[in-house]
């Protein structure tokens, strides 16, 4: 593969896209010099698998709930907006469309802008994904859009590695990429069998390459290809069909819902005991309405399920979720951890679900956050380990950043670009608001009970409250007491934040308050309205205590020193100033209790499929809910429907929550 420096595409005068990388042209110009690249993009890619056409007959994907597209080479993006737009105008169009592509070299934000320039009907489709392209490091990358019904895959890498870490089946292919003679390993053999890995029979490809090599390697690999009429200046392109004259030994993932029980029609005596019973094998019940079952809840809802959701508090907030005031913000290590990855992954999809549903000022603000790394220990991969989409993640601090934050100039400091604060309750009202969602209050589960139809949440009677085929746990700590006999190793986590209204400050010392979070050693946030208990208005928020032997979150004087410590470390010179604001009289107090497992990383998914099926659990987040629990959420349905998933395969591994089952030999 060639080395990468610079950008990878130049423009020609005529606005012909070339790459500066395999010295050649993203697209070629038609007769008269007329940039056809649209029309190139619908004639072959979308008329080649059916799913448009110049007479607007019949598309491929009508009439189904959802449509997968596999393309090999993102290139400039023309082909996915090309079918977004196509999507988006067909009135018969499937609920869900699901994009995944594979880029090595991604071009920058304003080059996509630059290559739509001729087509305006694709301008506004353009945007939204130039404000959503950032910080595409090397891995996997899930990108959203139209509420969620579209969603770009991209996966930033060599295509023969990624392949690999794609694992549901296509219903079209977009085989794209610079020609077989500047980029072979594109189109070679073992690149075409890992695509034809991911199709079903039937799954229809379409190229604008016709190379005779090429034709012979897909019909080897079990296509039908043929050749059609292609777009003036090019006399062919190909369309192949997946139809091998074997069978297939692939393992891709098919829905977890699939696998439920059939759900059988009550009798009306049975139907006035269990209350709540779902016919519908697309039902879930998700026990806990904070930040991870109201994520996970949104999740399925906007799928057009229908979910119930527990809860024993008597409104939003009841529990951890109901933290005043939080921040979203990456992990780094030296080393690019699973963590890293994972919380990279977790923080797009919370600023992403927070863009939608929430009001900037009131409730959330994408600020940035200022790590004060007060070890003084290196954080960040070095050199070209850290190339420049890492960059648009995390950098270290300038020296301006340093000092409007009161630190001193010699401070170890990072910036952290894609960083907001958020005011958890807020989303968790947010998410439980979606259409799909019936959201019961004050009600306590005291047990589980798998039925023929799925699974029961029983109260302290042994009575039925609800039922669905599918049960998700997200009661935080309390997962515990519900699941005990799964080996899930939850432990509790309290914390306590201390707080204050700012006009309670002087006015010397409020100019003197970061005007971005700073976190590093606990965290201090100001200009965040305060709950509505609180008396509402501007505050300040620091925290939080960290107390691991503590199953309950109870209210403690000690802490706020201990607080008050952690700003001393944090922020020294706001150490004296606000001592007057800790005073008993006059701190506010939040605590919560979160839980962990032992290797610092959220249970999310089936716990024993074969034994207990329909049972998933969605908890062990410990003080990032906030950054994990709509990455969680997504992922939770995108196993149950089949969907790709919003982070690599290899990535989603590490938070199975059937990790900590013993295995042979232990």
């Amino acid at each position: 593969m060639p080395s990468r420096a610079g950008s990878p595409v130049s423009w020609a005068p005529d606005g012909t896209p070339h790459s500066t990388l395999f010295d050649d042209v993203y697209r070629s110009r038609g007769f008269h010099g007329m940039d056809r690249g649209l029309l190139q993009a619908r004639h072959v890619f979308l008329q080649g698998c059916g799913l448009w056409s110049p007479e607007g007959t019949s598309r491929a994907w009508q009439g189904q709930r959802q449509w997968h597209v596999l393309e090999t080479g993102f290139g400039l993006g023309l082909s996915f907006l090309a079918t977004w737009q196509t999507w988006r105008h067909d009135p018969q169009r499937p609920d869900r469309l699901f994009f995944t592509s594979i880029e090595a070299w991604p071009v920058a934000a304003q080059d996509i802008l630059r290559s739509v320039q001729a087509w305006p009907e694709l301008q506004p489709l353009a945007d939204e994904l130039a404000r959503a392209w950032r910080g595409l490091l090397p891995g996997v990358h899930r990108l959203v859009f139209e509420g969620g019904r579209v969603q770009l895959t991209l996966c930033v890498g060599p295509v023969d590695k990624l392949l690999r870490e794609i694992d549901v089946a296509a219903d079209s292919v977009f085989l794209d990429g610079f020609s077989p003679e500047v980029n072979p390993d594109m189109w070679s053999l073992h690149t075409l069998k890992a695509v034809a890995r991911l199709c079903r029979t039937g799954t229809r490809v379409a190229s604008w390459c016709v190379q005779r090599g090429v034709r012979e390697d897909l019909t080897q690999c079990g296509f039908a290809v043929t050749r059609a009429d292609g777009l003036p200046p090019k006399s062919h392109r190909l369309t192949a069909v997946f139809n091998p004259a074997w069978t297939p030994r692939t393992k891709l993932r098919t829905p977890l819902w699939e696998a439920a029980p059939a759900a059988e029609p009550l009798s009306q005596e049975n139907h006035a005991r269990a209350g709540t019973r779902s016919y519908n094998k697309r039902a879930a019940l998700v026990l806990g309405a904070g930040l991870s079952g109201s994520a996970v809840a949104c999740s399925l809802a906007r799928r057009g399920w229908a979910v119930t959701v527990l809860d024993a508090g008597s409104s939003v907030g009841a529990g951890a979720s109901g933290l005043p005031a939080g921040l979203t913000a990456p992990h780094v290590s030296p080393d690019d951890s699973v963590l890293s990855r994972i919380t990279r992954a977790g923080v797009r999809a919370t600023l992403q679900r927070c863009t939608e549903l929430l009001q900037t000022g009131s409730d959330w603000a994408w600020t940035g956050v200022l790590e004060h790394r007060v070890e003084g220990k290196r954080a960040l991969p070095a050199g070209e380990a850290w190339p420049e989409q890492g960059h648009e993640w995390s950098t270290p601090a300038t020296l301006e950043q340093i000092t409007r934050a009161g630190l001193p100039e010699q401070a170890p400091a990072l910036w952290h670009a894609m960083a907001a604060w958020l005011r958890p309750r807020q989303l968790v009202a947010a998410q439980l608001a979606t259409p799909g969602i019936e959201v019961r209050w004050s009600t306590s589960v005291h047990a589980l009970r798998q039925s023929s139809d799925g699974w029961q949440a029983l109260d302290a009677q042994g009575q039925v409250l609800a039922e669905a085929n599918q049960l998700i746990v997200a009661g935080g700590f309390h997962t515990r007491a519900l699941l005990p006999d799964v080996p899930l190793p939850l432990n509790p986590l309290r914390g306590q934040i201390s707080m204050g209204p700012l006009d309670t400050l002087p006015q010397a010392l409020r100019t003197q308050l970061p005007e971005v979070p700073v976190n590093g050693h606990g965290s201090f946030i100001s200009g965040v309205p305060l709950p509505s208990e609180f008396g509402g208005g501007p505050g300040w928020y620091l925290g939080s205590t960290f107390d691991r032997a503590c199953p309950q979150a109870v209210l403690r004087d000690e802490d706020h020193a201990a607080n008050h410590a952690r700003l001393a470390t944090l922020l020294p010179a706001l150490s004296e100033p606000m001592q007057p604001a800790f005073a008993l009289d006059r701190v506010l107090a939040w605590a919560g209790l979160r839980c962990t497992l032992p290797d610092r990383l959220p249970a999310v998914g089936p716990i024993a499929p074969d034994t207990l099926p329909g049972l998933l659990v969605c908890a062990g987040m410990g003080a990032r809910g906030i950054s994990l629990s709509v990455l969680c959420g997504e992922l939770i349905a995108a196993q149950l429907e089949g969907e790709p998933l919003p982070l690599a395969p290899s990535l989603a591994a590490h938070l199975a929550a059937n990790r900590f089952e013993a295995r042979p030999g232990n």
